[in-house]
């Protein structure tokens, strides 16, 4: 058993029950981002997060055990960026791509989010503890056509 095949096993589930990420989320209290990202193996589930989700899956113990274990993050190999700034982005899609692709099929379908019809905000955001990079996409939605 690894934490890849749970991984598999939530999805297989998820689409066999016809499961929502958002009622997922809503079940184990957290955002559907995040909980999505877990579920995808890309974060670490407390103890009763993991209960919450082995409840959904029908997870046994030992696949539940797998939650709560820290992940190897970044789930798509590719060639790592050596510029900081950018690297980050590259951390950002490698951690939450799985996530963001799961969350966009599931409002709009299969399809992709263009990068040409696009706009993006990057704004500072005061914060206490340190200023924080605050940044909003929008790109249309381009479903994939049959021919």
């Amino acid at each position: 058993m690894s934490r890849l095949e749970v991984t598999e096993k939530i999805v297989a589930t998820k689409v066999a029950k016809g499961l929502k990420w958002s009622d997922i989320a809503a079940k184990v209290g957290l955002s559907k981002e995040w909980t999505t990202a877990a579920c995808l193996g890309q974060m670490t589930l407390t103890k009763e997060q993991a209960g919450i989700v082995g409840e959904i899956f029908s997870l046994s113990d030992a696949e539940q055990k797998w939650l709560m274990v820290v992940p190897y993050k970044g789930s798509l190999p590719t060639t790592v960026p050596t510029d900081p700034l950018i690297y980050r982005f590259y951390e950002l899609v490698s951690v939450y791509g799985t996530t963001f692709k799961e969350l966009i099929h599931e409002e709009f379908g299969d399809g992709i989010m263009s990068a040409i019809d696009f706009k993006m905000d990057l704004q500072r955001e005061p914060h206490p503890a340190g200023d924080r990079v605050s940044i909003t996409m929008s790109g249309k939605f381009l479903p994939y056509k049959t021919y």
